[in-house]
């Protein structure tokens, strides 16, 4: 099932985007049927279950932490993760960029932007990007674009509006910054997320079934 489910899901997103199979709360032998169909690129929310399941699979899986992010699990995943989507205060970055530094390697990040309507808790406004991109001067974190989560509801114009203002402001200053990663769309929602020009989709239940 999952191995058609991926097929099924790779044909309809083009070669440019990455498709990042949700995989919190799934067990490893669910993650393993997915990597023996070709996937490489798993998120998961939680550090623990991240760093348990990074401990028995496949050592050339790249880990993405999509969930919200606590200063002092940082250096947990620090030596592996391959993308940190949730960074969402400098506070938290210059934590990872001396995480980075103690494991010699430069940790790849993108600033979660809040651009749902709803009040969600975490993301940076559009002035908060700016200023961390001003003032962040961190040698072992490279940011690589910008992550963003539309409203839950059924309003398309809605989503459409949200998924393109994060866009636009991507579209800004991925010259200045050299970006290449856009990461916005789910489940419910990637087509569209891909239409704005989301270069990186995050889907789990399509992949996995839903969750329990």
């Amino acid at each position: 099932m999952i191995k058609d489910n991926l097929s099924t899901l790779l044909q309809s997103i083009p070669d440019s985007a990455t498709l990042v199979a949700v995989s919190k709360t799934k067990p490893v032998a669910s993650l393993l049927e997915a990597y023996e169909a070709g996937q490489r690129d798993f998120g998961e929310n939680k550090v623990q279950e991240m760093v348990d399941k990074a401990s028995v699979l496949p050592q050339n899986i790249r880990w993405h932490m999509i969930g919200h992010l606590q200063r002092n699990k940082v250096k947990y995943i620090a030596p592996f993760v391959s993308l940190i989507h949730s960074v969402d205060s400098i506070r938290l970055l210059k934590e990872i960029d001396k995480q980075g530094q103690k494991n010699a390697r430069v940790i790849d990040c993108l600033l979660q932007v809040r651009i749902a309507k709803e009040e969600t808790k975490f993301g940076l406004t559009f002035e908060s990007c700016n200023e961390i991109l001003e003032h962040a001067n961190c040698a072992n974190v490279r940011v690589r674009g910008l992550m963003g989560m539309a409203s839950f509801t059924d309003n398309q114009t809605q989503i459409e509006s949200e998924f393109k203002s994060l866009a636009h402001y991507y579209k800004q200053h991925q010259e200045q910054y050299k970006w290449d990663i856009l990461s916005m769309g789910m489940s419910g929602d990637y087509p569209l997320a891909l239409s704005c020009g989301s270069t990186m989709i995050r889907v789990g239940s399509r992949i996995f079934g839903a969750r329990n």
